[in-house]
């Protein structure tokens, strides 16, 4: 193909009903019928990147190879597509502004007055083209966050009327995801809020293509017909997207529905071949016939949302496909467990993983909750904070340095096992400055690590911390029984840490769930529920 295609997914009605979701899966079927396609994400909030947000405010940061704090559904176009994202797949508000203001103060508008239109649509357009003029992609998928109507999304739906009018016809399409709710009392499904929502798009200049239609409830012939009619799409355009048991079930859904055919269709591209969904529908299968059942505590301090630990919980799903094994994934609040009541809220676990996080807060359940997964021999897997909590908890329990720390939590302990990193020192900027993205880590022979990479001599794994393991502990914690079996080959940094005398201790200081997919769920994942699924049955 010598001119890149490109479709828009908006949302209207209300946030949050799986545009992410939808645009994962028609790219999974474009890239199963031989068209190469990637996603991005546009998202109207102000800040530069999520990174300094709040989980509680916007779920999980994600993180790519090429160290962008990005938006989680990020995650979602990686899992489904199995193609890495990277800094060009999500612009937010903020980065497009900064980027126009500094233009500016560099002089780059020659005495114009600098307005939305055009220069931030402008900026907003030529961000969108950037993978398509690559060259590496057939179809770029463009995800616009918020719903149709709101303030902070106009420049961008202003943006895409634009591109829609440069690129031509047969060009683009825009896909509008839409609700249509039940009403209990009436017993129907009602059309008007999409009717709504897609006459609140046409009077920003642009007409949706197809209508997603979010439902409970099948709709019917008629109601279809209604919706084509009142909302100026053909009828095989408006695509109903039912409530699935699973996400991964809608790649499936969206191919019953013919979402493909119909999007290759208006951008005038032959539908190729069937798309090949063997080994997605294999995946499908061990998911939802399990033969066996382990419950995983996840300990944490943001718990209380879902999206907080989204990888985490997707990398679950993946490894528990490979295991053929269903994993419940049972919450524990870090702040409520202490010595007291560990053996109440964690003796009936089959596995333990002590989660990523900020701050002090929860800190010591988590320290403790460590040290019962060790002293008991219940498989235990850290991520990142959750690595440096076993740290100082075999620091203090194991060496008996009563008042070992992280300086994160405690700037004057005795005994700081966990630093902060040398070149963080200096930093006061919060937003985009911790390590960040793929780093490389050398693994130590014969050790768990190792047998978990296949005897890989060498991984790359993707990074998010300030903090360290102490290499001025390092001596002192390996002779006591503390094994680093994973080191960063330029800076000495340990990536990895173990116990021998274990059925299954290991924690990391990288993020893994970042890079668990359908096609390839991380091993570490795989031989934590595997271990998980051993415990039980023992």
């Amino acid at each position: 193909m010598n001119q890149t295609k490109y479709i828009f997914v908006t949302g209207g009605v209300t946030s949050s009903l799986g545009k992410g979701i939808i645009a994962a899966s028609l790219a999974k079927l474009l890239q199963a019928r031989g068209y190469r396609t990637t996603i991005q994400k546009f998202d109207p909030y102000i800040n530069v990147d999520p990174g300094t947000l709040n989980p509680y405010e916007h779920g999980e940061c994600y993180v790519t190879d090429d160290g962008a704090e990005t938006d989680l559904d990020l995650g979602h176009y990686e899992r489904f597509l199995n193609v890495p994202t990277s800094q060009a797949n999500n612009v937010t508000t903020g980065r497009v502004y900064l980027s126009v203001i500094e233009k500016e103060r560099r002089g780059e508008f020659l005495g114009k007055t600098v307005q939305v239109v055009p220069h931030i649509t402008n900026e907003i357009k030529e961000r969108m083209q950037l993978l398509g003029n690559t060259g590496e992609y057939d179809i770029v998928i463009t995800e616009i966050g918020g719903t149709v109507g709101d303030i902070e999304s106009l420049p961008y739906i202003e943006s895409v009327r634009q591109l829609v009018w440069d690129l031509g016809e047969s060009n683009s399409l825009v896909i509008h995801l839409t609700l249509v709710p039940y009403l209990a009392a009436a017993g129907e499904l009602k059309t008007k809020p999409t009717q709504h929502s897609v006459k609140t798009l046409m009077e920003s200049g642009i007409k949706a293509d197809i209508l997603v239609c979010r439902t409970e409830h099948e709709l019917s012939s008629d109601l279809r017909h209604k919706l084509a009619l009142f909302c100026n799409v053909s009828k095989d355009s408006v695509i109903q997207s039912i409530d699935a048991s699973t996400i991964y079930d809608v790649p499936n859904l969206m191919l019953e529905e013919g979402l493909d055919k119909v999007a290759l269709k208006k951008l005038a591209l032959p539908e190729k071949n069937t798309p090949d969904l063997k080994h997605w529908n294999e995946f499908l299968f061990r998911l939802k016939n399990p033969k066996h059942t382990v419950n995983i505590g996840l300990v944490g301090k943001y718990v209380e949302l879902q999206d907080s630990y989204k990888s985490i919980l997707e990398a679950f799903i993946h490894a528990g496909s490979a295991n053929e094994t269903k994993v419940n994934v049972i919450s524990v609040h870090s702040e409520y467990i202490d010595k007291e009541n560990a053996a109440d809220k964690l003796g009936n676990l089959d596995g333990i993983l002590v989660a990523p996080g900020f701050g002090g807060r929860g800190i010591e359940g988590k320290i403790e909750t460590v040290r019962f997964a060790r002293e008991n021999n219940i498989p235990f897997f850290g991520i990142c904070l959750g690595m440096q909590m076993a740290v100082i908890e075999y620091a203090r329990n194991v060496v008996g340095w009563k008042d070992a720390n992280s300086t994160e939590m405690n700037e004057h302990t005795a005994y700081p096992v966990i630093n902060i990193m040398e070149e963080q020192k200096t930093i006061t900027d919060k937003g985009g400055t911790m390590r960040l993205g793929a780093w490389s880590c050398t693994l130590e022979p014969n050790t768990l690590a190792s047998a978990i990479y296949n005897g890989k001599a060498e991984i790359k794994e993707r990074h998010r911390h300030r903090y360290e393991f102490n290499g001025a502990y390092f001596n002192e914690l390996t002779t006591a029984g503390l094994k680093p079996s994973g080191v960063n080959p330029d800076t000495g940094l340990v990536e990895i840490i173990e116990l021998e005398n274990h059925p299954f201790f290991i924690g990391v200081q990288y993020h893994p769930e970042y890079k668990s997919t359908v096609a390839n769920p991380h091993p570490l994942f795989v031989s934590f529920v595997k271990a998980a699924v051993k415990k039980k049955s023992e």
